[in-house]
């Protein structure tokens, strides 16, 4: 059982009602929880013998009206960082329960569990980051678990449950871009539980995102909204360099560049693979 301590979330037309009754005060910052910028207020309230009142009403005002501006999320994110994090850890621990009830209610033939396995094992000593990518990632270690599931991605590009995998570890860690890519890469290489995408608790960061409904009606491909939110755009105009986000070619170009930094390829011949790599 965790033991955390939890931090009462604040609501942000409270806030509001706060700051429009006793802005002058700066009921508003103590509610919020900046003591510092509260006890500031109180003492030039002090220092001045409440002469400048009526100028922290007016600022207690105008803040009332920002509050009521603010969608739930940016407050969220400006006032209930560590109420947020809160919500986060128990999300995870609500998930990690969900998938010991699932493992524990699983049936179905002996047979088929043992050639399952059978055919899991040759596919992990084939390739073992997969394995330890799946085991960080079911430990919460996400950013292990990226790369990790990079490093497998580098064996084997078409592995189709290594793309959906790190798909969800980056819509986990709300990098939406890659998780676009690589969802719509497994399901270019033959993914077609499409209702897993649809409901997978570890995919809800994606589908909360405004693109995500093209992404949807575009048979979960990449149109032209999801592709634009990917810096891979080659600007040879201005002679610039593209932005990688592709896991697999960034990990390949490293590679090549360890390679001619050993001295085992010359700088022709890395030129010619990076732009071989780069091509495709």
């Amino acid at each position: 059982m965790s033991t955390r301590k939890y931090l009462p979330r604040r609501n942000r037309t409270t806030a509001a009602a706060i700051s429009f009754i006793l802005g002058a005060v700066g009921g508003q910052r103590f509610y919020l929880r900046q003591k510092g910028p509260a006890f500031f207020m109180m003492f030039m309230l002090i220092a001045t013998s409440f002469k400048i009142a009526p100028l922290f009403f007016i600022f207690g005002i105008f803040e009332a009206v920002r509050f009521l501006s603010m969608s739930d999320q940016e407050f969220d994110r400006r006032y209930n960082r560590y109420a947020s994090k809160n919500r986060r850890d128990d999300y995870l621990e609500q998930r990690r329960e969900r998938q010991m009830e699932k493992s524990r209610g699983r049936s179905g033939s002996r047979r088929e569990q043992r050639s399952d396995a059978s055919g899991r094992s040759s596919a992990m000593k084939a390739n073992p980051f997969k394995n330890s990518g799946i085991k960080k990632y079911k430990d919460y270690d996400l950013e292990g678990a990226i790369e990790d599931f990079t490093q497998g991605l580098s064996i084997n590009p078409s592995d189709i449950a290594l793309h959906f995998n790190i798909a969800c570890a980056y819509s986990m860690t709300e990098v939406k871009d890659k998780a676009y890519y690589h969802l719509a890469k497994a399901v270019e290489l033959g993914f077609t539980d499409f209702e897993k995408i649809k409901t997978k608790d570890d995919l809800a960061f994606v589908r909360i995102q405004p693109e995500f409904d093209e992404f949807k009606e575009n048979g979960f491909k990449l149109g032209a909204r999801t592709a634009s939110q990917r810096s891979s755009t080659h600007t040879e105009n201005t002679g610039e360099e593209p932005i990688i986000t592709d896991d697999v070619l960034l990990s390949q170009l490293n590679k090549l560049a360890e390679l001619r930094k050993k001295g085992l390829l010359s700088t022709e011949e890395f030129n010619l693979e990076r732009k071989k790599l780069l091509r495709r």
